[in-house]
């Protein structure tokens, strides 16, 4: 069944504007009376089409109920900048495994170093990566692609989570050995990793160290399997 997102969805009064709606009548070809689901802020509406204009679609919500593909906990990666290519990835498998959020972070040792307002020109795109992820993985949401932020910067926000992590190759708690609560902040490196003094100034603010053990994965790889292990580890996976 076909499924679109809107965050100011009203249920009593549904409609879809703009490019979903060119969408439905025109490459879909649906007609009146068919059903699709519209996914606002985790919950999945079941609807039927009521009438269909160039660019609007009525709809008539049958039902809702909270999207199952939703974890129960909200994931935040801190993704310290690789090269674009890697980075597109990451935004795109991590919206599967079920992060709201990625973050992209300037560090010591990023390859990659775009100022803000570069990245904010690649941000139609990222978005567009995330959103069909969202679709095909069947996600109740579109997880944000957050600001480009600074190191420092970054370890002040996630000091507002409930857990904290840091992913370290040079050791840490093991990821499979720690407790979480239900609002995560995780913290990974880049293609060089993290400066010693980094990690530092992340335990100074409460920001704890972690391990996936002794061999070393890519940076594309490394946030894939410690948003695994977090989901599994929450029974979200």
């Amino acid at each position: 069944m076909p499924r679109f997102f809107a965050d100011d969805f009203d249920k009593d009064s549904p409609v879809l504007s703009g490019e979903d709606a060119r969408h439905i009548g025109y490459s879909l070809r649906m007609r009146t009376g068919e059903q699709l689901t519209v996914c606002a802020r985790g919950i999945d509406y079941l609807c039927e089409i009521a009438e269909i204009t160039r660019d609007e679609v009525y709809l008539t919500c049958l039902s809702e109920s909270p999207c199952a593909a939703e974890a129960d906990i909200s994931l935040t990666l801190y993704q310290a900048m690789p090269k674009l290519d890697k980075f597109e990835t990451i935004l795109q498998k991590a919206t599967e495994l079920g992060a709201v959020r990625v973050v992209p972070v300037i560090t010591s040792r990023c390859i990659a170093r775009p100022d803000k307002q570069s990245f904010e020109k690649k941000r139609d795109r990222l978005e567009k990566i995330v959103k069909n992820a969202a679709m095909q993985s069947g996600r109740g949401m579109i997880p944000q692609v957050g600001e480009l932020l600074t190191l420092s910067e970054a370890i002040a926000k996630m000091q507002q989570a409930d857990t904290a992590l840091v992913l370290y190759e040079s050791g840490g708690v093991r990821l499979s050995e720690q407790t979480f609560g239900t609002n995560i902040a995780l913290l990974i490196g880049s293609e060089g990793g993290f400066a010693p003094e980094e990690i530092e100034s992340a335990k100074a603010a409460g920001i704890t160290p972690i391990w996936l053990g002794a061999r070393i994965l890519r940076c594309e790889t490394a946030p894939l399997a410690a948003i695994s292990v977090v989901m599994h580890a929450t029974g979200n996976l």
